[in-house]
C-alpha cells in the first residue's frame, strides 16, 4: 500500500504540486527529457492548481518560496515529515524510503489538507499594505515574466460602467489566438476575443470581477516557448476598454434593480397604507331588514349608517322603497337623543375631572408657598449670617426658582377660576343636582313617549303611503291620457293666440310703413314746389317789389301746409327728451331717489345725492332735464311767505297714464 502511495506521489497528479524553482539559489527548474511523464503529470496538476485560485486574489499564481533550502535534504524531509506528508524531492523520487505517514498524527500535527495557506495550491490572504511581489507564469506554449518591482504600477484609464471588456497590447507578432486564449482563461471564462494585425486584442469575460485578473497581468513580458526572437516577445498591456455590449447589459442590471426597489417600496408603501373600506352590498328587501335591525344597534350603528348613506348617494329611493328608507332614517334620527346623553356624561366626567385637578393644583401651590416661606425665613437675618457664601448662593437660586415656579401655576390657577366665571356669566342660572335628577326622569319619561308616539306615527304613514301607491298605480293610466289631452288644447289655443297677434303686429306695421312713405312723397312734392316758386320769384323781385310781397303772401299758405306736414311727420317719428345715456342713468337715480321721498324733495338736496355719485353734475342740468320730462317729474310750491319752497316729485306712475 505504501509502494502504490510513493508511485502516486511521484507520478504528480495526486500528489503535492512540484516547485516551479529552487527556493534555495532562486533558479528556474531545469526540467529533462527522462522525467517526461512527471513533468507531463506536474503540467497537468499545474492547469488544476490555477483553476482552484480564489476569484478575488489571482497575484500568486505560483506557490510562495519557502525558507527552507534543497541543500539539505535531512532538514528538507524532517519538515514534510512534520507535516504528515511523504518528503518527496524535485523530481518526485522518495527521500527517505522508509517514511511512516501515520508519523504526523504521532507528533499533534493534523493531515495535510490541499486547502491549506502555504502549500502553494491556495495563496494566503495578502495584507493591504503589503506589496505583492509578482512571479514567473508557466504556460504550454508561452511563459510569463513579471515586471520589475522597482518601477511603478502600469496606468490603466478610468473603468467604464459595467466594464467586462480589457484591450490587450504589446502582443508578439507570432503570437495566435489560442496563446492568448492560454494566458487569460486563467482569470475567466472569456466570451468573445477580437485579434487586430497591429499587436493588440479585445476580450470579454462573463463577469466584471474577471477583468481585475487580467488588469493584474498588465506589464508582464511574455515570451513564446524558448526562443529569443523579437517577434516572439512582447510586453503586456491591459487595460479597462469601452464596449456597447458591456454599457448596453450595465443599464440593464441597473434598470432591473431599479424596478426592483421600486417593487420593495411600493410593497413597503401598501404596508402602512390603511385598508380599503368592504364593499357595499346592493339594495334588496333582505339587505334592507338587516340594516334596519344594526341602525337599531348601538355597536354597530356607525357600519349601518355608512351602508345607508350609500345607497341614497346611489339613487336607491324610489317609490316602493321610500316607506323602508324613511324608517331607517327614523332609526338614525332616534341615536341623536344617545348621543347627546353621552356627550352630556362625557362633560360631567370632564368637569369631575376639572374639579379635581383644581384641587390637586391648589394643594400644590400650597406646598409651593410653604417652600417659599421657608426660603425667605432662612434669607433672614438670625439665620442667614450662619450659612457660608457658597450654602448663601444656593438658597438664592432656589427662592428664585421656586417664586417662577409658584408663579406660574398661580397664573394657570388663576386662568381656570377666569374661565368658571365666564362660564357662569353665560349661564346665569344653574339648576340644583335635586332639580337636575327630577328634570332628567321628567325628560327621559317624555322621551319614551315620544319615541312611541313617532314610531306609531311612523306605522301610520307606512300604512298611508302603501294606500296612495295603490290609488295612484289604479288611477295613473287615466289620469296621465285627461293631462295630455289638456296640455295639448293649452298649447294649441296659445299658438292661435300667438298667431293672431302676430297678424295684427303685421296688418298695423304695414299701414303705417304706407303712411310714412305717403308723407314722403307729399313732403318731397312740396320741397320741388317750394323752389320752383323761388326761382319764379327772384326775377319778378327784381321788376317790381309789389309784386313781391303779393307771391310772397301766396307762398306763405303753401309754407304753413309744408311745416304742418313736417310736424305730421314729426308726430310720426317722436324725438326723444333723453338724448344720452348718461341723463337716462341720471333720470333713473333721480326717479329712485323721489320714489323713497314721497313728498318731494328741493332741487339743492337731489343735486347734494347726485353729486356724492359724480362732482361734475351741476344744479341747472338737473333742473333742465327734469323740466323736459313733464310726464315723469312735476315741481310743487309748498309753505307759506318766507318758508316758500319748490319741490320735486316723482309722478310716473301718473304720467304712464296719461302718455297712453
Amino acid at each position: 500500500m505504501f509502494q502504490e502511495y510513493r508511485r502516486r506521489r511521484a507520478a504528480g497528479p495526486a500528489g503535492l504540486n512540484q516547485l516551479p524553482f529552487d527556493p534555495g539559489n532562486k533558479k528556474s527548474l531545469q526540467y529533462n527529457d527522462r522525467a517526461g511523464s512527471a513533468e507531463n503529470g506536474g503540467e497537468a496538476s499545474y492547469k488544476r492548481q490555477r483553476t482552484t485560485l480564489l476569484p478575488d486574489t489571482v497575484q500568486n499564481l505560483e506557490s510562495p518560496p519557502m525558507d527552507l533550502g534543497m541543500s539539505d535534504p535531512a532538514a528538507w524531509a524532517t519538515a514534510m515529515n512534520n507535516l504528515g506528508m511523504a518528503p518527496v524531492g524535485i523530481t518526485g523520487d522518495p527521500i527517505l524510503p522508509d517514511f511512516d505517514p501515520t508519523l504526523g498524527m504521532m507528533t499533534g500535527i493534523p493531515p495535510i489538507n490541499p486547502m491549506m495557506p502555504g502549500l502553494g495550491i491556495v495563496p494566503p490572504p495578502i495584507p493591504p499594505d503589503m506589496p505583492v511581489a509578482k512571479e514567473i507564469i508557466h504556460c504550454k506554449s508561452c511563459t510569463l515574466f513579471p515586471p520589475n518591482p522597482n518601477l511603478p504600477p502600469p496606468t490603466t484609464r478610468e473603468r467604464p460602467p459595467g466594464c467586462k471588456t480589457v484591450f490587450v497590447g504589446g502582443l508578439p507578432e507570432n503570437g495566435t489566438e489560442e496563446t492568448i486564449v492560454e494566458i487569460f482563461e486563467q482569470c475567466g471564462e472569456i466570451v468573445a476575443l477580437r485579434k487586430s494585425k497591429k499587436h493588440f486584442c479585445h476580450i470579454r469575460f462573463t463577469e466584471e470581477y474577471m477583468v481585475d485578473k487580467a488588469i493584474y497581468l498588465s506589464g508582464y513580458r511574455i515570451r513564446l516557448g524558448s526562443s529569443t526572437d523579437k517577434k516572439d516577445t512582447g510586453r503586456l498591456h491591459v487595460d479597462f476598454a469601452q464596449a456597447r455590449d458591456d454599457l448596453y447589459e450595465w443599464e440593464c442590471k441597473q434598470r432591473m434593480l431599479a424596478r426592483e426597489e421600486r417593487h420593495r417600496r411600493r410593497v413597503a408603501e401598501q404596508r402602512f397604507h390603511p385598508p380599503s373600506p368592504p364593499p357595499v352590498v346592493h339594495y334588496s328587501d333582505h339587505e334592507c331588514s338587516i340594516i334596519a335591525e344594526k341602525l337599531k344597534e348601538d355597536s354597530k350603528f356607525s357600519e349601518a349608517a355608512q351602508t345607508l348613506l350609500t345607497w341614497i348617494e346611489r339613487g336607491e329611493v324610489n317609490r316602493r322603497s321610500a316607506n323602508n328608507f324613511y324608517s331607517m332614517i327614523q332609526s338614525v334620527n332616534s341615536h341623536i337623543r344617545r348621543l347627546m346623553n353621552e356627550k352630556a356624561a362625557h362633560e360631567k366626567d370632564m368637569e369631575e375631572a376639572k374639579e379635581k385637578f383644581k384641587f390637586a393644583l391648589s394643594g400644590i401651590l400650597a406646598q409651593f408657598e410653604q417652600i417659599v416661606a421657608v426660603y425667605h425665613s432662612a434669607s433672614k437675618q438670625k439665620a442667614w449670617d450662619h450659612f457660608t457664601k457658597a450654602q448663601r448662593k444656593n438658597i438664592s437660586v432656589w427662592c428664585k426658582q421656586a417664586e417662577e415656579i409658584r408663579n406660574i401655576h398661580n397664573d394657570e390657577l388663576m386662568g381656570i377660576r377666569r374661565e368658571e366665571e365666564m362660564e357662569m356669566s353665560d349661564d346665569d342660572t344653574e339648576p340644583s343636582e335635586t332639580k337636575e335628577t327630577e328634570e332628567s326622569a321628567l325628560i327621559s319619561q317624555t322621551e319614551s313617549l315620544k319615541e312611541e308616539n313617532d314610531s306609531l306615527r311612523c306605522q301610520l304613514d307606512a300604512y298611508r303611503n302603501e294606500v296612495e301607491l295603490l290609488k295612484q298605480e289604479q288611477g295613473k293610466g287615466r289620469d296621465e291620457d285627461l293631462t295630455k289631452d289638456q296640455q295639448l288644447k293649452l298649447l294649441q289655443q296659445a299658438l292661435q293666440g300667438m298667431q293672431q297677434h302676430l297678424l295684427k303686429l303685421q296688418e298695423e306695421c304695414e299701414r303705417r310703413d304706407a303712411e310714412l312713405e305717403k308723407t314722403k312723397e307729399e313732403k318731397l312734392q312740396l320741397d320741388i314746389l317750394i323752389e320752383s316758386l323761388k326761382e319764379k320769384q327772384e326775377p319778378a323781385a327784381r321788376k317790381d317789389p309789389s309784386d313781391h310781397q303779393d307771391h310772397v303772401s301766396n307762398l306763405s299758405p303753401i309754407c304753413s301746409v309744408s311745416q304742418e306736414k313736417e310736424s305730421m311727420l314729426e308726430r310720426g317719428l317722436p324725438s326723444s327728451p333723453i338724448k344720452s345715456e348718461r341723463e337716462a342713468l341720471l333720470v333713473g337715480i333721480i326717479s329712485t331717489f323721489l320714489h323713497v321721498h314721497p313728498f318731494g324733495a328741493s332741487i339743492e338736496y337731489i343735486c347734494s345725492y347726485l353729486q356724492r355719485l359724480d362732482s361734475k353734475i351741476c344744479a341747472s342740468e338737473v333742473e333742465a332735464l327734469m323740466m323736459r320730462l313733464q310726464h315723469t317729474f312735476k315741481q310743487e310750491m309748498s309753505g307759506v311767505g318766507a318758508s316758500l319752497e319748490k319741490r320735486w316729485k316723482f309722478c310716473g306712475f301718473e304720467g304712464l297714464k296719461m302718455t297712453t
